[in-house]
């Protein structure tokens, strides 16, 4: 999901045959990536967020394009339910130009890792995710959401490793990144697996949540370095039912996580 498109979301957890989480406390969650359209102050989005009853809250790690959240904001949310969890949106797998890290010149004189415009979402770029350029800037970027006091770093795009394994219509699975010698998607794995890394420097008990890339869960590594995973599309996209086929494939791919008891969302 992308921070300019999307209105703001409430979606109730979903347990996954018994994957009710060993966080026994965990029921609900909201994902609220444009707080700003919430209130029209942040101290009032502060106070509906405290009120709204989810377990975990997952945020854009600014309240706006020119204010972050302050440690004191977050606790403040914090405090409105008790065992509640605040974690910052933070995508890994494409680059967005209404970030800070954003740099014009990168339109015309790209950087080694910056790649195409997705055709789907204006104003976000695939990236070479495993390139030490674009690891330093959204490792820099975790490291400023754990300084604020957010409890955990909530990854998209982690699926971005699928558009490199696509050729045409066709797509290859463990496609061999040239670069690397390795699969792309033990690229994104090992990726995954720095970030988390990052994150638990500042804070041991930092939660780490990529949302979709179900296929990573075969790797046990990958699997024992989250906490939880996001899914999206599960079962409908729109107003339609998913293909049952569509459906049947990722509930097996999250069969690992269903086996560890931790959260799917």
């Amino acid at each position: 999901m992308k921070f300019s498109l999307f209105p703001i979301l409430l979606v109730q957890f979903l347990a996954v045959g018994d994957s009710i989480s060993a966080q026994s406390s965990l029921a609900s969650f909201a994902y609220v990536l444009q707080a700003d359209s919430l209130a029209k102050s942040k101290a009032e989005a502060v106070t509906k967020l405290a009120a709204c009853g989810r377990d975990w809250i997952v945020l854009d790690a600014n309240f706006s394009s020119d204010e972050p959240w302050t440690a004191a904001d977050l606790a403040a949310i914090r405090a409105g339910r008790a065992g509640r969890k605040v974690i910052a949106y933070l995508s890994i797998g494409e680059a967005e130009d209404y970030r800070a890290y954003w740099q014009r010149f990168w339109k015309t004189n790209p950087p080694a890792f910056l790649l195409a415009e997705n055709p789907e979402w204006k104003g976000n770029y695939r990236v070479k995710y495993w390139q030490a350029g674009w690891q330093k800037i959204i490792l820099a970027d975790v490291d400023k959401i754990m300084a604020a006091g957010f409890d955990g770093v909530y990854l998209d795009i982690v699926d971005g490793f699928e558009t490199f394994e696509q050729d045409g219509k066709n797509f290859m699975d463990d496609r061999v990144n040239p670069e690397t010698k390795q699969s792309y998607r033990r690229d994104m794995v090992d990726w995954v697996k720095a970030v988390a890394a990052r994150a638990r420097k500042t804070n041991p008990a930092a939660l780490v949540i990529p949302q979709n890339g179900t296929q990573l869960l075969a790797h046990t590594d990958f699997l024992g370095a989250v906490d939880a995973v996001g899914v999206e599309d599960l079962f409908t996209n729109g107003d339609k039912l998913q293909k049952a086929a569509d459906t049947k494939y990722i509930l097996e791919c999250l069969a690992p996580m269903i086996a560890t008891h931790k959260p799917v969302l």
